[in-house]
């Protein structure tokens, strides 16, 4: 009945039982993979994985349920009783504004600025492209997100470096990167301690919901 669209092969790991696409964290190939999927007959889409936080006082692993989807200026809302119910169902989670970004948010500035610009508790790549493809077809979505990245951390450049096209870690890659910018170490060793621990949220919130992610209970 349902899809879920995510960005990376970790987090699609997490749904058993449910049609999962990755998109690599390219916005493109998530709306080309939304489309594909409301065209297969999904009578609904799921944007999930981890996010970046923009709200002050957002700290890691906590869950967030978007009531909306801020494109610019533009605020796509998600289907409203799927997100009650999620909501009811994951106590634990914010609800709010979700921002949908063509890049990486990858500076408190940034940060700062999309929070600022449309309210927003979080932001991912992913979340625009699934909210625009079902506002077209007349489908519902819903956005269940988890904060790695609270808002005042930035963001390796060689985090996503360590991405590739199929969502799965270059993990060469970013060796190679390391050799020519080791003082990013660091930051990477602690983005991959962040970034732990909002899948276990995300895990832990896929369980509770079941491979329908809430949308069985409408």
């Amino acid at each position: 009945m349902i899809a879920v669209v995510v960005g990376m092969h970790s987090e699609a790991r997490l749904l058993s039982g449910s049609r999962v696409v990755c998109s690599g964290g390219i916005p493109a190939r998530a709306r080309e993979l939304a489309d594909q999927l409301l065209a297969d007959g999904a009578e609904g889409l799921v944007s999930f994985g981890i996010a970046g936080g923009l709200a002050p006082g957002l700290s890691t692993g906590r869950l967030v349920v978007g009531s909306a989807v801020a494109l610019g200026a533009e605020l796509i809302p998600a289907d409203p009783d799927w997100c009650r119910r999620l909501a009811q169902a994951l106590p634990q989670a914010m609800s709010g504004v979700v921002a949908g970004a063509g890049e990486v948010a990858a500076t408190p500035q940034a940060k700062q600025s999309l929070h600022r610009r449309a309210g927003a508790l979080a932001v991912d790549l992913e979340s625009g492209p699934v909210a625009e493809a079902c506002r077209q077809a007349g489908k519902r979505f819903a956005v269940l997100r988890a904060v790695a990245d609270p808002p005042g951390r930035a963001i390796p450049a060689l985090a996503m470096a360590g991405l590739g096209p199929d969502g799965r870690t270059r993990p060469w890659a970013v060796a190679a990167g390391l050799l020519r910018r080791p003082q990013e170490l660091p930051a990477l060793i602690r983005l991959g301690s962040e970034t732990n621990v909002a899948l276990r949220a995300l895990s832990a919130a896929a369980e509770c919901l079941g491979p329908a992610l809430g949308f069985n209970l409408l």
